[in-house]
């Protein structure tokens, strides 16, 4: 039977100390908007989701690595911390502008409100302990032992979550050539992506009988051109002939469409930058 044994290093290092700030960071967050009651509705349940679900995987991050326990799994613990903060980084950052653009009215003055604001508060903070870890545990140049710590391996985690981010945004599709063909862009570079993360953290890829890294740049050209075709059409059959009609709240077709415009951008220049470092990484190689 294995013994567990304590590393206090993984509480008293750098990147244990950014885990410690964010557990407690986002077990504030989610405490003090529980004490108010105001979360109703999806952004509000997916603001605790967010809070909760970061704040029980890191406290397991935490505990695995202070009993060193995390060999006994069947995966990538490197890739797999490496993935989840970004994530998590990500996560964080989307409830910290959607819950107080939501649910906070001006003016503040109320008790009630004066805790929605520490809440946002703490969760921007939380925002920070999370990038400072993925600042910390981000591989060196050169170093490609764990792939989801290098910059195409991290902007991989967020191509799919933006991707993810534009599905809940999806709405009104159906009938138009154009936009059924955006949907079929988003789902499938989504579908290649996650694949991509889930094979590294599973230690998967040693078994794909082709040159894995070859294999990614050809992916992210045909992502990238993709997407490229996405950026021009959404706009153009979703806009045509269309104006922002006067009364137009959260759950506007015309802002889900804006929003996903944007979306796609921000995807596109995140497969041209991880086609650039996964090029870099593969063909200019720094002689050793």
């Amino acid at each position: 039977m294995p013994v567990a044994t304590t590393n206090l290093r993984a509480l008293t290092s750098w990147v244990g100390i950014a885990r410690l700030s964010a557990i407690v960071l986002s077990c504030l967050a989610f405490s003090l908007v529980a004490s108010t009651g105001l979360f109703v509705g999806p952004y509000g349940t997916w603001c605790m989701f967010t809070w909760c679900f970061c704040f029980t995987v890191t406290l397991l991050v935490l505990l695995l690595e202070l009993l060193e326990l995390y060999p006994l799994l069947p995966l990538s613990w490197d890739d797999f911390t490496a993935a989840f903060s970004m994530l998590a980084a990500l996560m964080v950052f989307t409830s910290s502008v959607v819950y107080p653009a939501t649910f906070i009215s001006s003016p503040c003055s109320s008790s009630q409100c004066a805790r929605q604001a520490v809440a946002s508060t703490a969760s921007c903070l939380c925002f920070l302990a999370y990038a400072v870890e993925v600042s910390l545990t981000r591989a060196k140049p050169g170093d490609i032992s764990s792939f989801l710590s290098t910059v195409p391996g991290l902007l991989k985690v967020f191509e799919a979550y933006v991707a993810c981010l534009i599905f809940s945004l999806l709405d009104a599709y159906s009938g138009e050539p154009g936009l059924m063909w955006c949907v079929a862009v988003y789902s499938i570079c989504f579908i290649f992506t996650l694949l991509i993360i889930i094979f590294t953290i599973g230690r998967c890829l040693t078994y794909i009988p082709c040159p894995l890294e070859k294999m990614l740049v050809g992916y992210n050209f045909l992502a990238l051109l993709m997407y490229l075709t996405a950026t021009i059409l959404w706009p153009l059959y979703s806009f045509r002939g269309q104006s922002r009609p006067d009364s137009c709240g959260p759950d506007c077709s015309w802002n889900k469409h804006l929003g996903i415009t944007f979306l796609t951008i921000f995807n596109l220049i995140a497969y041209l930058v991880d086609l650039v470092y996964s090029t870099r990484m593969v063909f200019f190689r720094a002689p050793p």
